[in-house]
This record gives structure tokens, C-alpha cells and sequence, in this order.
């Protein structure tokens, strides 16, 4: 991944969380790793409900819909990096959920909030 790429999603998630805390979440953790391959952008409570996000960032929808990236690949990942928060946790969470976050542009950008993306 190319520097402008990484400045973009750094920027896109930084959007999302301050997006999140507006709505009433509590952000918990930002970039948590699991493995190599395996990282959950944002980590937040709504109300009682534990909330995994993914972030996806786009200048423009000259590539194709931010959401377009979240592929099967990319939602097995995920998943498995939720398995191990949710079992490493000191916190047992009944109610848990994952969800998207798609930012078009970085100026007054478009922000696409979809919850439930991977059922449990």
C-alpha cells in the first residue's frame, strides 16, 4: 500500500471514530491486531452492545464504493480477528456486532454507517 493510501485511511478512520463519539459510541480501541492480516480498525460501544467497525476510505467513487472493498477475504478476517478480541477480553460481552463505515472524500465527506454486517 502506497503512502497517500495509508494517509487516506488514517484520515477516513480518524472521520469515523469522531462520526462514532457524535452518535454516542465509545470508542474503546483503534487498530487492534490480531495477526498480520488480521486488524479491526475501530472497537467501540454502543449503549451495551459491543461494535467492531471496518473503515473504508475513498477521495472520489472513481475506483468504485468504498464498501466494494470489504470482500469475503477481507469479512473472514475480520471475523476471526473479533473471535480473539471477544475471547481475550477481560470483558464478557453478551451483545456484539460488526460494522461498516464507508467515507467518501476527506473535505465534507460522505459518511455510509452500516450496522450489522457479519452475524454471530
Amino acid at each position: 500500500m502506497n503512502t497517500n493510501n495509508i494517509i487516506t485511511g488514517k484520515k477516513g478512520e480518524d472521520i469515523a471514530a469522531d462520526f462514532l463519539i457524535k452518535s454516542g459510541y465509545e470508542i474503546i480501541e483503534r487498530n487492534w491486531h490480531y495477526s498480520k492480516n488480521a486488524e479491526i480498525d475501530i472497537i467501540a460501544k454502543d449503549n451495551n452492545t459491543l461494535v467492531f467497525v471496518e473503515v473504508k476510505t475513498r477521495k472520489s467513487l472513481n475506483y468504485g464504493h468504498p464498501f466494494e472493498a470489504i470482500d469475503i477475504n477481507k469479512i473472514k478476517k475480520i471475523h476471526t480477528a473479533i473471535l480473539a478480541y471477544l475471547n481475550q477480553s477481560k470483558i464478557k460481552y453478551k451483545l456484539f456486532r460488526f460494522d461498516g463505515i464507508a467515507i467518501i472524500g476527506l473535505n465534507n465527506p460522505a459518511i455510509e454507517h452500516i450496522k450489522n454486517l457479519g452475524q454471530y
